[in-house]
């Protein structure tokens, strides 16, 4: 985003790579350096936006169509942007957000086969130009997030998705990430989370610094 004072960083991944945990990394990074920030997540980030996810990751919603689901996905969006996001960046605070618009892409373009074109378009109607200014996408297999996810318990509507559905959520999370390499770093998250850890931490430290330039 090009904001003179708040930054906007985003953390993708499939289930189970950590990115709750990781998030925690990058609050002690901005802890350490003095930088008012807030820690957000998509679906949710306001009251409508968390009753919105509600209805996306209950089970009770199975006949959910795909057209509904992303424009539930991009309506939770919208509220989040100008109830939470755009005030936060505009009076300098940084924001920290639990998946975003390439979410969209994975899931809804990768893994139910929407058109991108179609996600695009929302895209430019929500937020237009306006894009993170560093993503962190958390890659590991997908035997390894889903072996992580049932060991948390009871799977939602989209944890129980076929391994094949994150298959293509994974590869498109992957080839988003190339298409958009200035924003995105890729960080191993099958490796040990010390190591995970210090990666997040040394790119971090990068991009503070040339913030600062």
């Amino acid at each position: 985003m090009s904001h003179t004072t708040g930054k906007f960083i985003t953390v993708e991944g499939i289930e189970g790579v950590g990115k709750s945990t990781n998030i925690a990394t990058i609050r002690r990074v901005l802890d350490e350096n003095n930088i008012e920030y807030v820690v957000t997540r998509e679906p949710g980030g306001t009251d409508l936006g968390e009753d919105i996810r509600s209805l996306l990751l209950d089970h009770k919603h199975q006949a959910m169509s795909d057209d509904c689901e992303l424009l539930l996905m991009f309506a939770s969006r919208a509220q989040h942007l100008a109830q939470v996001i755009m005030p936060a960046l505009q009076c300098g605070k940084w924001v920290i957000c639990d998946r975003f618009t390439d979410a969209t892409y994975a899931y809804q373009g990768g893994g139910r086969g929407i058109d991108d074109k179609r996600i695009a378009l929302l895209e430019e109607w929500v937020h237009g130009n306006q894009q993170p200014d560093l993503t962190f996408l958390l890659d590991t297999d997908v035997a390894t997030g889903m072996a992580r996810v049932h060991k948390r318990g009871a799977a939602d509507r989209f944890e129980s998705e076929a391994t094949v559905f994150f298959e293509r959520v994974r590869a498109t999370y992957l080839a988003r990430a190339k298409a958009n390499a200035t924003r995105t770093v890729v960080i191993d998250a099958g490796q040990a989370l010390v190591d995970v850890e210090l990666s997040i931490r040394q790119r971090l430290t990068v991009f503070l610094e040339h913030c600062q330039q």
